[in-house]
């Protein structure tokens, strides 16, 4: 009988605390009718156990008691023990066993993901700070991975979240989540409750790690509150996007022929779903004089009206089984919708506009679904440029990607040109309070820098004063995390 390694079609494999909330909570997707990949999960136990085989213990308690500077080395040598040294024998010939047996019956390619006990619980979702290992094929690639996915618990950019939650990396363990790679036409998110009382979904062509990574500007389809679509906003794809080092002009902004789309009104038809190249039209009395970019490309939208319901009608069942709003990750492959991940979604009340902001510039995008904040807007088009962010900034990106989970503490709210509802970044700024709003075309260009900027993460909305308003009519500064209507 296996110690260590669970199939998700066992009912044991829905202990969280064991297998942590991300692989628990698949498994209970599965368990509760909805279709997902299958596969396995390695359990807590077996981290410990590796811990304590390679003599990791103390150095593990010595770097969560050791003052941050003095508790680099020992998160060192914990971190690079856990990737670099092999695997506990019971462990590797348990593992390797339901390797082999899953890539036998499936044939497939594998995803090999981290699931921490914390992960994905209300309030620390964790999201983009671990690791998720696609298309792993062989056993020394699939050893390496579970190794890694041990090892990202001490990664710098997880020790600074847990220090940020007040998690003691020593009080938590790291399970693996081992599941056939969907090879996805299209992939997305979705979320089961917002703002305005329906449902929405994103999506995008291929893997979804663009999406994630606040990579791309997905679909967008908006929903009622029984599931029935109501507007679907294409989403765009581009050659490149990149930062520019601030001693050089920008590249053409990808963003530019989009952005040329907002000063147009569109009709709305709450019976059918309209398709949109990503329409953002707001406050008409704004025009936008960008040219189009030759790096748009133009496509089909990723999903047909009778997939976003069948969607819809699984974020119903996920919602049911956990008793409370979701945010989902989903994936679509020549056989159907696979469901991937689904975790806790605060929801937030729409906000009510104080009357100095209505009628200003704006520009519409994806939103995070939390609050509202504003400050001084400080655009960068390079992480060079990071330290000109002062406390309170609102921060105006190109791309908006978990790695900037460090900045969170010292803003106020963050547009990015690039994003979606269901990226990564956007579940932190839930969880922390930070407004945002995501795949807003044309930001870093429409946006004076140094203008003072009100962003609705609730609506979607980013609006900003003139320049020479700033001193007739200043605005409080937002506290980072700070949730207040401007009204």
């Amino acid at each position: 009988m296996a110690k260590f390694v669970v199939s998700l079609t066992d009912k044991a494999a829905t202990d969280a605390e064991r297998f942590g909330p991300k692989a628990a909570n698949q498994a209970a997707l599965g368990h509760a009718g909805l279709p997902t990949p299958g596969g396995f999960v390695l359990g807590a136990d077996a981290y410990f156990h590796q811990l304590e085989s390679l003599g990791l213990v103390e150095a593990a308690e010595q770097a969560v008691s050791l003052p941050f500077m003095e508790s680099r080395g020992p998160i060192a040598e914990v971190r690079i023990g856990l990737f670099s040294e092999p695997i506990a024998p019971d462990i590797e010939a348990e593992i390797l066993d339901a390797y082999r047996t899953l890539t036998a019956e499936t044939g497939m390619r594998l995803a090999v993901r981290s699931s921490s006990l914390m992960e994905d619980t209300e309030g620390s979702s964790f999201a983009g700070q671990f690791q998720t290992f696609l298309g792993i094929e062989g056993e020394t690639d699939f050893l390496t991975a579970v190794r890694a996915c041990w090892g990202a618990l001490w990664s710098p950019q997880a020790m600074r979240y847990m220090q940020d939650k007040e998690i003691s990396a020593i009080d938590t363990a790291m399970s693996v989540l081992v599941q056939p790679l969907i090879e996805a036409e299209a992939s997305g998110g979705g979320l089961s409750q917002t703002a305005d009382g329906g449902m929405s979904v994103s999506a995008t062509w291929g893997l979804g790690e663009a999406l994630a990574q606040g990579e791309v500007v997905p679909d967008r389809y908006d929903l009622t509150a029984e599931g029935k679509l109501v507007e679907a906003i294409g989403g765009q794809e581009f050659e490149h996007s990149a930062y520019c080092h601030a001693h050089q002009a920008p590249p053409l902004n990808p963003m530019a022929a989009v952005a040329a789309t907002q000063a147009q009104g569109h009709e709305h038809d709450h019976d059918h779903a309209h398709n949109h190249d990503h329409d953002h039209s707001h406050d008409h009395d704004h025009k936008h004089d960008d040219a189009p970019s030759k790096d748009e490309t133009p496509r089909r939208q990723c999903l047909t009206t009778d997939e976003v319901h069948e969607l819809a009608r699984y974020m119903k069942v996920a919602e049911e089984m956990m008793g409370l709003a979701v945010e989902v990750e989903w994936a679509k492959d020549d056989i159907g919708i696979k469901m991937l991940q689904a975790r806790p979604l605060h929801v937030e009340e729409p906000i009510v506009l104080d009357e100095v902001w209505r009628g200003r510039p704006g520009l519409r995008g994806h939103p995070g679904g939390m609050g509202w904040g504003s400050g001084r807007a400080c655009v960068i088009n390079c992480e060079c440029e990071i330290s000109r962010l002062n406390h309170g900034d609102v921060l105006v990106t190109n791309v908006a990607g978990p790695a900037l989970v460090g900045v969170l503490p010292r803003v106020s709210a963050i547009v990015a040109e690039l994003g979606g509802s269901t990226s990564h970044l956007a579940s932190l700024g839930r969880e922390r309070g930070i407004p945002m709003v995501l795949g807003v075309a044309g930001a870093t260009q429409q946006i004076p820098d140094g203008s003072t900027v009100g962003v609705d993460g609730v609506a979607g909305i980013v609006r900003w004063l003139k320049p020479e308003l700033n001193e007739k009519q200043p605005m409080p500064m937002m506290h980072p995390g700070e949730m207040r209507s401007p009204g």
